[in-house]
């Protein structure tokens, strides 16, 4: 019986040691666990990466035209009007049916663009004229390149014949003239699609109509 107990009692303590021995073999963790790529570590990371409301970015998102823009639009309603104005003195005063023609199809493209951009300066709750224009939409010709002064005006509508074409087209040329650099000045420094585009069809419009002009002037 002795042996046996004392057999039992070997085997009984070779199996603790076995154990204990497993335990410490066991490979502990180390700082190289790639912890930075846990759950919440990516969450944490995906988030702070998202846009922020307000920034830098989503501010130039929301501008949807600028200074330039506004200035494009409130100059140019009184220079088209004025051009209107001219072409409606034409009917009574020539004989010359290229100077008719010419002078219906400025009419006809510049009062629905005078429309287009008044309607738009009201979407963007612009007055259609600028402040310091005092209500007369810079007639007088001192702040809008190739505007007509009011005695220009005087002159043309007292002229008649020949006298009067040459007149208007002088006129003509150089209002034409003013509205292409305003056009390049809106394409140079605008940011509103629209208006940009309104530009560039002024632009080409216009400088077709001078060569037309010209041509008529034999120059």
């Amino acid at each position: 019986m002795k042996r046996q107990t004392t057999a039992c009692s070997i085997l009984i303590a070779t199996a603790l040691l076995g154990a204990c021995s497993t335990d410490a073999d066991d490979p502990a963790p180390t700082s190289m666990t790639p912890m930075s790529m846990t759950p919440t570590s990516m969450t944490s990371a995906s988030v702070s990466s998202a846009p922020v409301a307000g920034s830098a970015a989503a501010g130039s998102e929301a501008m949807s035209h600028n200074d330039a823009d506004v200035a494009f639009n409130q100059m140019m309603i009184p220079h088209h009007q004025q051009a209107v104005a001219m072409a409606e003195l034409v009917d009574e005063r020539t004989t010359t049916p290229a100077v008719r023609s010419l002078a219906e199809r400025i009419a006809g493209a510049q009062q629905p663009e005078i429309d287009q951009m008044t309607a738009r300066l009201g979407s963007w709750g612009v007055p259609a004229e600028p402040a310091e224009s005092g209500g007369h939409g810079g007639h007088g010709g001192h702040s809008m390149s190739g505007m007509m002064t009011d005695d220009e005006m005087a002159a043309l509508a007292a002229a008649r014949g020949t006298d009067f074409d040459r007149l208007w087209l002088d006129g003509m040329i150089r209002h034409h003239e003013g509205a292409v650099e305003m056009a390049d000045d809106e394409l140079a420094r605008g940011i509103d699609g629209p208006s940009r585009d309104l530009a560039q069809q002024i632009k080409a419009a216009q400088q077709a109509e001078i060569d037309e002009m010209k041509q008529l002037l034999g120059q």
